[in-house]
């Protein structure tokens, strides 16, 4: 149980430390797609911008992560389900808005 715990904790301190990296319009070696991208691509986005969104988009997954886990500490099922629930949205919201409508694209 002692192993779960701290498991949790680490990973939403890992969770929270990227976020906040990402806030601050750095890391873009963190998104996965944008650090694969060829120079001339990537220079057709808005690097900060997109670090932005995406960190705030990693801090929201504390709030389902931490009802999960504290779902599995305290034995409730409806708090698990509802973090699962939480996070598969966010997650779809996510995809959604970062990868439509070209937010992030440069105005040339």
């Amino acid at each position: 149980m002692t192993t779960d715990i701290i498991i949790s904790l680490l990973g939403i301190l890992l969770l929270l430390v990227m976020g906040i990296y990402l806030l601050q319009g750095k890391g873009a070696m963190l998104i996965a797609g944008y650090n694969t991208l060829p120079k001339e691509e990537k220079e057709k986005y808005d690097e900060a911008a997109l670090c932005k969104a995406t960190g705030k988009l990693i801090l929201s997954f504390i709030a389902p992560i931490t009802l999960i886990s504290l779902g599995d500490l305290l034995q409730m099922n409806s708090l698990m389900i509802a973090g699962g629930v939480l996070l598969a949205v966010l997650i779809v919201f996510g995809l959604i808005y970062i990868n439509t409508g070209n937010r992030f694209k440069k105005n040339a």
